[in-house]
């Protein structure tokens, strides 16, 4: 897979996936899997999840966790507004900007 132009930390919009779910959410990106082209994002895609008791969780039970999506169903998220993102060279540095204001975001 190509440059990922979404890392971790980033704020995004989620623009595609169930309607009810997480389709128009925002959250903050936990993780990205380069390999495979998913981002786990706070707050979206909760899944619940039986675990046995351990000594982290000595009572074990029922727990809620964000589940990873698809990295092309969101979107960065730029000033409040959804945004493309793209690189360019900063004179010798490639950093990634903002196409619809053009601003440098790193």
């Amino acid at each position: 897979m190509a440059t990922s132009k979404i890392k971790k930390g980033d704020t995004v919009k989620v623009m595609v996936g169930d309607a009810v779910k997480c389709k128009g959410k925002e959250g903050k990106v936990i993780s990205v899997d380069h390999k495979n082209g998913r981002v786990v994002v706070e707050g979206v895609n909760k899944v619940t999840k039986h675990t046995k008791p351990s000594a982290a969780n000595p009572n074990g039970g029922i727990i809620e966790k964000e589940a990873p999506i698809d990295i092309s169903n969101v979107m960065y998220v730029h000033k409040g507004k959804t945004t493309k993102v793209g690189f360019k060279m900063d004179g010798d540095k490639k950093v990634r900007f903002a196409k619809s204001t053009g601003e440098v975001i790193d």
